[in-house]
Formats: C-alpha cells, structure tokens, sequence
C-alpha cells in the first residue's frame, strides 16, 4: 500500500505542475531520460525530456489559466513500474478562449534511485458524453 500511496503523490504533482504551469515542477515529476514518452490528446509521440518539457513550456506559454480534476480508473504497482490509469477534466482558458475538455489518461512511473518518476504520459480525448 505504501507504494500505491507514493505513486498517487507522483501523479498528483505532475497534475499540481500541469495546474500551475510550473516547469521546474514538471521536470522534477518526469524522468530525464531519453526513453520517456508523452503524448497530448490528438498530437504525435515525443520522446526524451528534452522533446517532452519543450512541449509543456509550450502549452504553459499558450494557456492563461488551467483547472484540472481527476477521475481514477485503475492503479497497478509491480515492483519498479507503476500505472495510473484516470480521467482527466479540464477546464482551461487559452487564447481568450475559455474550454471545457475531457481525456482519458495512462500516466506510467518508474521507481528510480527511491523516487517515482513518469516515463510515459498519454492522453486520448473523450468525443461525446460517457
């Protein structure tokens, strides 16, 4: 249980860093490695941190104010690899525009030097009502 617990911190950081567009935040969350893979709802696959945190200072310089409420579906733990499968409800203003969204999300960490980090985010968007 003790490891389920850390891996639902994990993932409620890296939703605090995407609410206050916080990179730093963010790329303490991510691993720094080149094998971790994020993919946006209806954008292609980035791979590394490089590619990954360029893409979230992107999005934080393009959104004026983001909210975000999780719905979790599933966590697993197996040894050093976690996943949080969830919804993600979003409500954001961006380019003045204000826009309500919905995603389903799997968010995979792994247990690296005592500290979960994700390695993989990927988040599909909802078309319609569920």
């Amino acid at each position: 249980m003790a490891n389920e617990r850390e891996v639902l911190a994990a993932n409620e950081a890296f939703y605090r860093a995407f609410e206050k567009k916080d990179i730093d935040a963010m790329s303490a969350v991510w691993s720094q490695g080149t094998g971790s893979l994020c993919i946006h709802p209806g954008r292609k696959a980035l791979r590394g941190w490089k590619d990954i945190g360029h893409s979230w200072e992107v999005i934080f310089k393009n959104t004026q104010y983001i909210e975000i409420e999780t719905d979790i579906i599933t966590t697993e733990v197996r040894n050093d690899i976690a996943y949080v499968v969830l919804i993600e409800n979003v409500f954001q203003v961006s380019g003045g525009r204000r826009v309500k969204a919905e995603s389903i999300a799997t968010n995979i960490f792994e247990r690296m030097a005592s500290a979960w980090h994700l390695v993989h985010h990927h988040g599909s968007p909802i078309m319609g009502s569920r």
